[in-house]
């Protein structure tokens, strides 16, 4: 019997795989190929191409994206709510990073008093 290939399953599950074309990523977020044509210009996604030169996006870029258009339906301007969702990112990073190191503080201090 050959080896089982799990690759299929994982590129599935992985946040980053681009397997959304742009119509599907488009219909997904009820927008249009231009919104995000527009998004890549102003830096906020950056799809994958394919092969054939077409543009691929991960569930991780399609939340990006539905954060800009939630922000654009009430009114931003796209360049400032791609700002907006890029400092928002930056944010929760640090609060991540954050939050390691107060974790890894901890630990001697727990180790110590045991």
């Amino acid at each position: 019997m050959p080896p089982v290939s799990h690759r299929p399953v994982d590129n599935l599950d992985d946040d980053d795989y681009p397997a959304y074309t742009m119509g599907r990523a488009a219909e997904m977020l009820s927008t249009t190929p231009a919104f995000l044509r527009a998004l890549g210009e102003h830096r906020l996604i950056t799809p994958l191409r394919s092969e054939g030169g077409h543009r691929r996006y991960s569930r991780y870029q399609l939340r990006i994206a539905a954060r800009a258009r939630e922000l654009v339906d009430q009114g931003t301007p796209i360049e400032a709510a791609c700002r907006i969702v890029i400092l928002e990112d930056q944010l929760e990073e640090a609060r991540r990073i954050n939050e390691r190191l107060r974790a890894q503080d901890s630990e001697p201090q727990s180790k110590a008093s045991a």
